[in-house]
């Protein structure tokens, strides 16, 4: 994949809402029977954690390497480095020139991508098993000896200062986006976008970046996860060979800022110009590891996934007020939001959309649902669950991030029965604990003509 098609992805909404769906989804074949996912593990001398599935129905391996570093590392006025980097990393080392990591994996045969979120930055790689070394010796290379060219690196600067204008600045779902995250959070790094502002871009150092660099591309900041035709011995080698040569360093300093409670509603209005009105609502929730994460995954999809959920019917369906409604949720290393987020229809105000949505909030809290409708979303996230551990990618993704976010791969095991069970009395808690007025915040864009704009 060239590095032009990776621009789009690095800064879109699924980095903190819905990466699930963006990789389990990727597989299309019907799920299979619930078989346990087998995983071998093993922790280079340099304390880089090795987790290795082996698949052998086909002469393939997916190679995924988890960075603990994202935007919550940053600090104001550097902010934007963690996603700088998803880029610089494809510009070339010591080993391995400009562009050769693209050129070499094109080559063989392969495929690769990367993805920048509040909390991880992620390194994708598919390739035919006779490529393994040469994908070791690759990622080693520019772990260990990446190019800081002063010419790459400007270009560089310039191609995401160009996609923060192009996703946020000229783009009225990212622009809200980033106004909602802004406003929600006062304290803790995730108020800031993982694309950087403006002029903390313009105004990065080469100290900066290669400050940035040391603490999180060090091995000990890092889980790789292979799955795929391969074997654990052979992993070991290659991994001893190419990776543990390279030596740890001091690991990000710790998040220390905890966001305080929120002690009443929030509000954004943007007016600009757009086609259609969206409406955001975000409630605080708290990190992926807390015990009311399972039952506030079904509330979600309780409102919002499928044609059946309560929100769809009443908004989409029924109301014919909005176009599309989602409330996706995701892992965190530290509390964040769960966000509703609907794309209202022409003409109609937004502030009815929002009253309709509290009612069934409210009606959520008060009444729970119906084991009908429990038992659908339980079938859904299996579903959805298996069919992405269906694919040697959906698989290194998978253990990756229930390895990095939760501490441990092996409770992808029991995802599934985590969801089944929540009980309606789980969820009815939860509506009332996080969905309340005085820990949303409400971010509007109204529609200005062109017109009117000039």
């Amino acid at each position: 994949m060239t590095p032009e098609a990776r621009i789009v992805p690095c800064y879109r909404v699924d980095m903190r809402m819905g990466w699930i769906c963006a990789f389990l989804a990727a597989a299309s074949a019907a799920p299979g029977s619930a078989q346990r996912i087998k995983v071998s593990s093993h922790t280079l001398s340099n304390g880089m954690k090795i987790l290795v599935h082996e698949d052998h129905d086909v002469p393939n391996v997916a190679m995924y390497l988890f960075y603990k570093i994202g935007s919550r590392n940053e600090r104001p006025g550097t902010t934007g480095l963690s996603h700088y980097f998803e880029h610089m990393m494809f510009n070339g080392a010591r080993k391995f020139g400009p562009k050769q990591f693209d050129i070499q994996m094109e080559k063989n045969g392969g495929r690769n991508n990367a993805y920048t979120t509040p909390d991880v930055t992620v390194y994708t790689d598919w390739f035919p098993r006779t490529a393994l070394e040469l994908m070791f010796d690759m990622e080693a290379d520019r772990i260990r000896d990446l190019n800081f060219d002063p010419k790459i690196v400007e270009s560089e600067r310039g191609v995401v200062y160009s996609e923060r204008r192009s996703s946020v600045d000229n783009n009225p779902f990212g622009l809200l986006f980033e106004q909602l995250n802004a406003s929600a959070f006062v304290a803790h790094p995730y108020q800031w976008p993982v694309v950087g502002w403006a002029s903390d871009i313009e105004a990065w150092t080469m100290d900066d970046l290669r400050a940035h660099f040391k603490m999180g591309y060090a091995p000990n900041n890092c889980v790789m996860v292979v799955t795929g035709d391969v074997t654990h011995d052979e992993i070991l080698v290659l991994a001893r060979k190419y990776i543990e040569p390279i030596p740890r360093q001091d690991p990000p300093p710790p998040i220390r800022t905890k966001e305080p409670e929120q002690i009443g509603e929030r509000r954004v209005t943007l007016v600009r110009p757009a086609q259609l009105p969206i409406l955001m609502v975000a409630y605080h929730t708290p990190q992926s590891t807390d015990p009311d994460t399972p039952a506030l995954t079904v509330l979600s999809n309780l409102m919002t996934n499928g044609r059946s959920s309560r929100l769809y019917k009443r908004l989409v369906d029924d109301g014919q007020q909005a176009v599309s409604v989602q409330m996706p949720d995701d892992f965190s290393f530290d509390p964040g939001l769960m966000t509703l987020i609907i794309q209202v229809r022409a003409g109609v105000n937004p502030a009815e959309v929002e009253k309709a949505a509290y009612e069934e909030f409210g009606r959520m809290a008060k009444e729970g649902p119906n084991p009908d409708e429990l038992q659908k979303v339980r079938n859904q996230f299996s579903a959805d669950f298996y069919r992405g551990l269906k694919t040697i990618a959906g698989k290194a993704n998978t253990i990756g991030r229930y390895e990095v976010f939760l501490g441990d791969w092996n409770r992808l095991n029991s995802a599934v029965a985590e969801i089944e069970k929540v009980s309606a009395d789980d969820v009815k808690r939860v509506a009332s604990k996080y969905l309340t007025a005085k820990n949303r915040t409400v971010a509007t864009l109204i529609p200005q003509s062109k017109e009117s704009a000039q």
